[in-house]
């Protein structure tokens, strides 16, 4: 089962997370017809939008992660709820790159260095708070923890990882996010650091001995009380009513065009790849409730 798992330590001053998404992964990759390191980039992507969106209080929230690297796997999206529920999606699923010298998975390569990591929170105020960093490496895990020091001046240390199988499928997925609260002595951070520098490699941890291991390594020599864990999924709110929506959303004179053409159309969505079928017929009904809604307002 895939969940969130909280922790505190150095009397108050570490707040930790752990994730583990690894059925998540599987389904986001199976769903999109990933490569292999399109699944290793989409599901770090997946954890680390979960990990973020779960830390939201407000009822309703939602936080999306844009990834824009120019790299061969073009733009990867993931979204979170507030209960850490994610889902994603790469521009080109496809794309794939040969293994780096020491055998793991190129994904710094195939995402791009070059461009923005974007995280937007909609908590239902009138816009939504959006922050961006330049990538360090497209790796996932470093540009996270620079946006968080850069553009939330929170000192953060994220830990993101997705084992492929010989098979293709997803063995493993999830990581860490530890962050030190204002005022932490500057022995906890360098205690910290010297963890996480020699803690083994996190997606041998996970597949090997589970989330509470990766607590013992980033933690050690530290007393720690756990928080709890909260499940988390794959999960996308597409429906019919909101496709219905979208396609209002458009303006009555392209509805007016798609259903003039006589044609049915269809509508997938992006997270899921669920496909919607719209009739012409339907197509004008929605037409005209655009039109109404026009002339309400």
């Amino acid at each position: 089962m895939d969940k969130i798992l909280h922790a505190v330590a150095g009397d108050g001053f570490i707040k930790m997370a752990v994730i583990v998404a690894t059925d998540a992964a599987e389904k986001a990759s199976r769903i999109h017809a990933c490569s292999p390191t399109a699944a290793a980039a989409l599901g770090r992507a997946l954890c680390a939008a979960s990990l973020l969106g779960e830390s939201m209080k407000e009822d309703g929230a939602v936080l999306t992660l844009r990834i824009d690297g120019g790299g061969p796997v073009g733009r990867v999206v993931a979204v979170s709820d507030s209960g850490g529920n994610m889902r994603g999606y790469v521009s080109n699923p496809g794309a794939d790159l040969p293994a780096r010298a020491d055998g793991k998975l190129d994904v710094g390569g195939l995402v791009g260095k070059n461009g923005m990591l974007t995280v937007s929170r909609d908590i239902g105020l009138k816009e939504p708070y959006i922050g961006s960093t330049e990538l360090v490496s497209g790796e996932i895990a470093e540009d996270l923890t620079a946006y968080l020091l850069e553009s939330e001046q929170v000192p953060s240390a994220c830990g993101l990882g997705v084992l492929i199988d010989t098979d293709k499928s997803v063995k493993a997925a999830g990581g860490f996010l530890v962050q030190l609260m204002p005022g932490a002595p500057d022995a906890l951070a360098a205690k910290l650091e010297d963890n996480i520098f020699y803690m083994d490699q996190l997606t041998t941890i996970l597949a090997e001995d589970g989330a509470e291991a990766v607590f013992d390594q980033v933690l050690k020599g530290l007393e720690r009380h756990c928080l709890g864990e909260t499940p988390v999924e794959y999960r996308c709110h597409c429906s019919r009513e909101r496709v219905s929506e979208a396609l209002r959303s458009i303006g009555g004179a392209e509805l007016a065009a798609l259903a003039a053409e006589g044609k049915d159309i269809d509508v997938s969505c992006q997270f899921c790849d669920q496909v919607y079928h719209f009739t012409p017929a339907e197509l004008e009904d929605i037409k005209g409730e655009k039109n109404a809604e026009e002339n309400k307002g």
